[in-house]
Formats: C-alpha cells, structure tokens, sequence
C-alpha cells in the first residue's frame, strides 16, 4: 500500500485520527521516572533501585510508582506521607523530564507517515497535562497533535471511554475511525469503553504482557502500525 492510500479516504470530512497513550507507548519515559525515584529513595536513605529491573515497577503513575519503589526498597511509606512524595517527585521530574526519555524506535517515522496521509493525531494519557505537553515539546513532536490530553484535561480518566471520545472531538477526528494505540490493560479497557479498535504495542510497561490482556492487534515495532490500522480502519 502507498503511503496515503486506502486509509479512509473519502469518506468523512473529519480525518480519520489515532489516539496514543504517551508513557511506555509513545516514549520510553521509564529512565527519567525511575532516576527521580532514586532521588527520593536516596533523600530518606534508602537503596535505590538499578534501572532495568525498576522497569517493572513504571506504569501506574508518579503515586503507584513511589509505593511500589518505597516498598521494593524496604519501607514502604505511611499513607500520611505519601501526598508529600509525590509533589517532590512531581517538582523534580519536571526539571529532569527529558534527560534520558526518547521516543521509541520509529515512532517519529510512524506519526510522519500518518500525519502525510491526513490523519489527525492525539495523545490522551492519564500524566498531568502540562507534563504531557512539556514532555513533547522537550521531544519536538508537541507540533504534531491536534490534542494533547492528561489526566485533568476531562472530569474523568483513562479507562472511562468517554476520555477518549472528548479526546477525538477535540483534535476535531472522525470517531467512527478512530484508534487507540497503548501499551496497557488501562488503555485496552478504555478502547473498550468507548466502542474503538485498539493497537498494542507489547514494549511498553505492562504487567502481564500485553498479549495476554486480548487488544484487536499487537505490533513489537512502529513499522508495523501501518499495517495494523489499515486492518482495523479499512
């Protein structure tokens, strides 16, 4: 297929759109999530994680991942304490937020193909809005995304399917071709939820892998998502 062909064309003066999840589908976001967890482990004095198998630990948020990090390090924190870490992780991820994260591999070749072929493209994460912005800005693909939505953008989150419908209305997509590509139960939940295919991508931070949770398609890189959405959109 040529690129720009096939696609849904013609059919709708609204673009076709894919919606993609950021952390672990996106961008690879772990080393600069687990290097600000260590900062706080080192703050109370405790064992930092090593990066690779901290992996396990991303995908759930800056709170899940300071639970589980604390834990994994032998104190788990008090429930008391736990607003405050997360508001230091907060502060310094955001001034470290781009140091070692880097879009997976193809990824910018894939938005490009699907920018050229008409499609508008959206991001609808459940990380902090401005956080999702800065990130890809940082990345130099804010440009790219007609919306760019977190978790505060709607009074509701990832896996309510009304997220991603509001997502859709407002990068101005057509919903009836419409995907999602994610890396999570969360993101397959809210596919489901809103009645859309999903594409998986199974390099992300999901725990069990991604395969196991039954997404409408798996891809292991950025070049087969082209072949993927033509399966699902037609």
């Amino acid at each position: 297929m040529r690129s720009g062909a096939g696609l849904g064309e013609g059919m709708s003066e609204l673009p076709p759109i894919l919606v993609f999840d950021l952390d672990g589908t996106l961008a690879d976001t772990a080393p600069d999530l687990i290097a600000t967890l260590n900062v706080l482990l080192a703050r109370e004095g405790l064992p930092l994680q090593a990066p690779q198998a901290a992996r396990a630990l991303v995908g759930g948020g800056a709170r899940a991942l300071i639970e589980r990090g604390f834990a994994v390090a032998g104190e788990p924190p008090r429930r008391e304490r736990v607003d405050a870490l997360v508001s230091a992780f907060l502060a310094h991820y955001e001034a470290h937020i781009a140091d070692e994260t880097r879009l997976f591999p193809g990824a910018q070749a894939a938005l490009e193909r699907f920018q050229q072929a008409g499609f508008a493209l959206a991001v609808c994460t459940n990380k902090p809005e401005p956080l999702a912005r800065l990130l890809l800005e940082r990345l130099g693909e804010a440009r790219r995304f007609a919306a760019i939505c977190g978790r505060e953008t709607f009074p509701m989150a990832k896996p309510d399917g009304r997220v991603l419908h509001a997502t859709i209305a407002l990068a101005r997509g057509d919903p009836k071709r419409a995907l999602m590509v994610g890396d999570s139960k969360t993101d397959i939940e809210t596919a489901r939820n809103a009645g859309a295919p999903m594409v998986a991508v199974d390099f992300g931070y999901s725990d069990p892998p991604v395969a196991q949770l039954s997404p409408d398609k798996v891809i292991s890189h950025f070049d087969e998502l082209w072949g993927a959405a033509a399966a699902l959109l037609g």
